[in-house]
C-alpha cells in the first residue's frame, strides 16, 4: 500500500511540474501571465464532461460542496496536483530504516 501511494505522490508531482511547464511556455509565448485554473486542464479533455459535472453537482450536492467543488476547480491546476503530491511524499516516503545501508 505504501509503495502505491509512493507511486501516486510521484505521479501527482510530476504532473504539477509538467503543468507549471506548459504554463510557463504559455507565458512566454503570449508574452502575459498565464496560470490555467484546475478546471480548465479538465476542460481541455472534455468540455461537454465539465459542464455535465458542473450541472450534476449544481442539482445533487449540497451548496456547501458545490461551492468547495468549484472553489477547487478554480484553483491553478499545479497546486491543485502538486501539494497533495508533495504531502503523500512527505507522508510515504523513504524512512531512514527502509533503506538498507
Amino acid at each position: 500500500m505504501i509503495v502505491l501511494l509512493r507511486l501516486i505522490s510521484l505521479i501527482f508531482v510530476v504532473s504539477a511540474i509538467m503543468l507549471i511547464g506548459a504554463d510557463l511556455v504559455t507565458s512566454l509565448e503570449s508574452g502575459k501571465l498565464t496560470v490555467r485554473t484546475f478546471g480548465q486542464v479538465l476542460a481541455l479533455l472534455d468540455k461537454s464532461g465539465m459542464a455535465a459535472f458542473d450541472a450534476w453537482t449544481t442539482a445533487h450536492l449540497p451548496g456547501f460542496l458545490d461551492k468547495g467543488i468549484k472553489l477547487l476547480l478554480g484553483c491553478w491546476s499545479w497546486a491543485v496536483l502538486g501539494i497533495p503530491g508533495i504531502l503523500l511524499a512527505f507522508l510515504f516516503g523513504r524512512r531512514t530504516a527502509d533503506v538498507a545501508h
